[in-house]
């Protein structure tokens, strides 16, 4: 019988502080390989620091963060992103004056190295922009947007810009996707169509996402971690955070997870 994979993700110990107050306090755990994982809590629970740690746009305080058991703590945005971590935030980071097609097509141009003065002259630059514009176009399909391409990208409706951030992301070739509260801001039916994409991702993307709306979140989840009051309360399955009684202590008055 073959050992399991080992984590694609491991946090030890990470905490960040800002001044006396401790927005994430020791939080420590895994994210396999091929996961749907979910990280939930009341509002102010941390999740967001977290993840900001996670990706490399706060520095840790304290604690240790593993990619594959490379030590990543310390790296840039940068080089996490060419370590294959790529995220999208609440807030929206698109180029809105350009078109759809070419937000994605810069983020593969970067991925490959072939950007404005990086690239080979010639024949190979102008090959590796045909390959990543086929390949713009591919997730532009994948990611329901397939007749968006020349529309700038700040014509999209709200749920399309969350669909064009996945597109983007995903350009990278990521390893390890961080979504934080994508479905924010989004009507049900627009929650609906995002549900079904990140359902849809291929198994070698390891999904780690924030999210308010728990039915989404038990919809698309296998592994659950809840945060409160910027600790790690636990990890467990959907049903065992369902279950859980400090779970449900943490979210009295706020929001029930029995959906």
């Amino acid at each position: 019988m073959s050992d399991p994979a080992p984590d694609l993700l491991e946090l030890r110990g990470v905490s960040k502080h800002f001044g006396s107050f401790r927005a994430v306090d020791e939080v420590s755990f895994t994210v396999r390989p091929g996961a749907r994982h979910a990280v939930i809590g009341p509002n102010g629970a941390g999740k967001s620091t977290l993840f900001g740690l996670v990706s490399g746009t706060l520095p840790a305080s304290a604690g240790s963060l593993l990619l594959d058991g490379r030590d990543v703590t310390r790296l840039p945005v940068h080089r996490r992103v060419g370590l294959g971590i790529a995220a999208t935030f609440q807030h929206s980071s698109l180029f809105l004056p350009e078109t759809v097609l070419e937000n994605v097509l810069l983020a593969a141009l970067r991925r490959a190295g072939a950007g404005a003065g990086r690239g080979p002259a010639g024949r190979r630059r102008a090959g590796a922009r045909a390959a990543a514009t086929a390949q713009a176009r591919t997730l532009l399909e994948r990611v329901g947007l397939p007749t968006r391409h020349d529309l700038p990208a700040a014509e999209l409706s709200h749920g399309e810009r969350r669909q064009l951030e996945v597109a983007v992301a995903l350009a990278t070739e990521p390893r390890l996707l961080l979504l934080d509260e994508p479905a924010a801001g989004m009507s049900p039916a627009e929650t609906e169509r995002l549900t079904k994409l990140i359902a849809a991702l291929p198994e070698e993307v390891t999904v780690l996402l924030i999210e308010h709306d728990l039915d989404m979140v038990f919809e698309l989840a296998d592994t659950v971690t809840v945060m409160h009051l910027g600790n790690h309360l636990t990890t467990g399955s959907p049903d065992e955070v369902r279950a859980s009684a400090e779970v449900q202590s943490a979210y009295l008055g706020t929001t029930e997870v029995s959906s």
